[in-house]
């Protein structure tokens, strides 16, 4: 997948910069309330498909009052997005051509749970349908004390499809992400904490000094052994204890080699 420019991510409403083992992606559609496109999840899929190796930590913030209030509603109208089409304008292609092209979106927000990385979603104000959903791609989320998580999807006609819907039932049980989700209800941060949709709640002003510091702390951690450790963590709902105790030994086992069989 080819790279993607400085220039080219400011017209889609992008930035990405890397300092040293941190990489931040900042929604920068601050007008439009960072409002999502498909050039939005394709150029976010270049990136991870791009990131450079050194990068351990991927921070994911939105510029200005909201981190991202969902769909840009332009898809919605017959005209969609310049250069882009709309939801209507995709419906010329077969079912298995409609399929591909939601997945081609998903890899947008898929390589986010990448074991050889930590994902930090920075969430301020609105958090809303496909915003919500890149919130909920990240391993982490801190919020600050004016965010509001809401699924509009439903509301609209149609299904999240972002990822979202299984990071939600694993973080607030099958019960209630139906009601969050059919409902379409606003969940302000107290309760996002309390549901554990947050990992932090902090004012405002000092939301990107709270990431900064969980970021100083992941980093502390060795690589290799980080690594491994998410993996069998992702893993773990899926296995049975026998499993996961199998897992575990498989995982030392490298770790073992690569701290002591050196030299």
């Amino acid at each position: 997948m080819e790279t993607i420019d400085a220039a080219e991510l400011a017209e889609i409403g992008l930035r990405f910069e890397v300092d040293g083992e941190i990489a931040t992606i900042t929604l920068d559609r601050p007008d439009k309330r960072n409002a999502q496109t498909f050039a939005t999840w394709r150029a976010l899929a270049r990136i991870g498909e791009n990131l450079p190796g050194q990068v351990r930590i991927v921070v994911v913030e939105g510029e200005g009052p909201s981190f991202s209030a969902g769909i840009d509603l332009r898809m919605f109208t017959p005209e969609g997005v310049p250069g882009q089409g709309s939801f209507a304008s995709n419906l010329s292609r077969d079912d298995e051509s409609m399929e591909q092209a939601v997945a081609t979106a998903q890899q947008g927000f898929l390589w986010l749970r990448r074991p050889d990385i930590v994902s930090i979603a920075a969430v301020q104000g609105h958090a809303i349908g496909a915003g919500f959903q890149l919130a909920l791609a990240c391993d982490l989320r801190v919020l600050a004390d004016d965010a509001k998580f809401c699924m509009k999807e439903p509301a609209l006609g149609l299904v999240p499809d972002l990822t979202g819907t299984k990071p939600l039932v694993d973080l607030v049980g099958l019960p209630r992400a139906i009601e969050m989700r059919l409902t379409a209800r606003t969940v302000e941060a107290k309760e996002a904490l309390e549901l554990r949709l947050g990992e932090l709640v902090v004012p405002r002003g000092e939301l990107r000094q709270a990431v900064r510091d969980l970021a100083a702390a992941l980093l502390s951690t060795d690589r290799g052994a980080a690594t491994a450790t998410k993996r069998l963590l992702q893993g773990a709902q899926g296995r049975s204890l026998e499993e996961q105790a199998a897992a575990e030994r498989r995982e030392q086992v490298q770790r073992m080699k690569a701290l002591f069989a050196r030299g």
